[in-house]
């Protein structure tokens, strides 16, 4: 559901400038309004990424991203928790990864969906338009077998790994 905001007072609002909007709004001029916090610290390893910065963190990188999208209140993202954050120390040492997570109760992007939490995606170097849903286990090692699989940084990273 879009939100459009007609700025100014309430009290001070004209006939004409509510003209306006209205008119902006069946001509696609007006921009939605989407939450978000201020830009915040990573959490240990975990990139907290908000929505003003979603598209410099997620989509206009070249990093692989497994994104989990969160509500503080959730007993499922509360037990998930601890396991991203390890899954984040372990493979914080893998170039062109990143394991981040945004409260989507306080955070909103208008590409993102989400149906319920926690919310799961992965945006793959150079096919960020199209993210994949992860509905993989959710255990250290199960995450780490999906990126495996699916992280072209993860593979490249283990492989050089091998070679030593």
């Amino acid at each position: 559901m879009k939100k459009f905001i007609l700025p100014g007072k309430t009290q001070d609002i004209t006939v004409e400038q509510l003209s306006q909007f209205i008119d902006d709004f069946n001509n696609h001029k007006l921009t939605p309004f989407l939450k978000s916090q201020d830009p915040q610290p990573k959490e240990g390893s975990v990139y907290v990424v908000v929505g003003r910065d979603f598209q410099e963190q997620v989509i206009d990188n070249d990093d692989d991203v497994l994104m989990e999208f969160y509500a503080p209140w959730c007993g499922h993202c509360k037990k998930l928790a601890p396991v991203w954050s390890q899954v984040a120390e372990e493979l914080s040492s893998v170039p062109g990864l990143r394991i981040a997570k945004m409260d989507s109760t306080a955070n909103e992007v208008e590409s993102v969906e989400i149906r319920g939490y926690p919310t799961l995606k992965f945006y793959a170097r150079g096919q960020k338009g199209s993210p994949k849903e992860y509905e993989g286990d959710r255990e250290v090692e199960g995450i780490k077998a999906y990126l495996r699989e699916h992280s072209t940084a993860y593979k490249t990273y283990l492989e050089a790994k091998t070679d030593l």
